[in-house]
């Protein structure tokens, strides 16, 4: 009997604190209460690593999230609409870029504020965006220019 109470208390110690824990994640998710909030769109020409639920962030702070991409048959860019918290004002030249926390970080997007005293009203788009950039593409960027910038170098260097 003794030895049945202690398994029965046992087990319910484990599921308290597994119940504290999946209350900490979503709490620390945000998925309980989300503040008040605008959309903005952006195009991207290149979007890759974004998806919906990508934070979007002002000075490292996070003050929005990717709500909805898709891709514009008439441009071929990628279309970005992002919910921006109410106490939030961006301004009109702001500029969106698509940003990685490291060589293997996650990617999140950057708000870079512009100077302008105006600011982008709900539904606004902003124009001034900078997509993803390619860690292979620029490698192999740097390995064959390399190698022809030498080559120049001696071209020019030859009398």
């Amino acid at each position: 009997m003794a030895y049945e109470r202690a398994e029965i208390l046992a087990g319910a110690a484990v599921l308290a604190v597994a119940a504290g824990f999946a209350l900490y994640a979503v709490q620390g998710s945000g998925m309980l209460s989300q503040p008040a909030s605008y959309p903005l769109t952006a195009s991207f020409r290149s979007i890759e690593g974004v998806s919906v639920g990508t934070d979007v962030r002002l000075a490292g702070v996070k003050v929005g999230t990717v709500t909805a991409l898709s891709l514009n048959p008439e441009t071929f860019f990628a279309d970005a609409t992002i919910s921006m918290r109410n106490d939030v004002a961006v301004p009109v030249d702001s500029t969106l870029l698509v940003s990685s926390e490291g060589l293997l970080g996650g990617t999140f997007v950057e708000v870079q504020p512009g100077g302008a005293l105006e600011a982008l009203e709900p539904g606004g788009e902003i124009e001034d965006t900078q997509g993803a950039v390619s860690l292979i593409t620029l490698l192999m960027k740097f390995a064959g220019g390399g190698a022809e910038g030498d080559a120049a170098a001696d071209q020019a260097a030859a009398p």
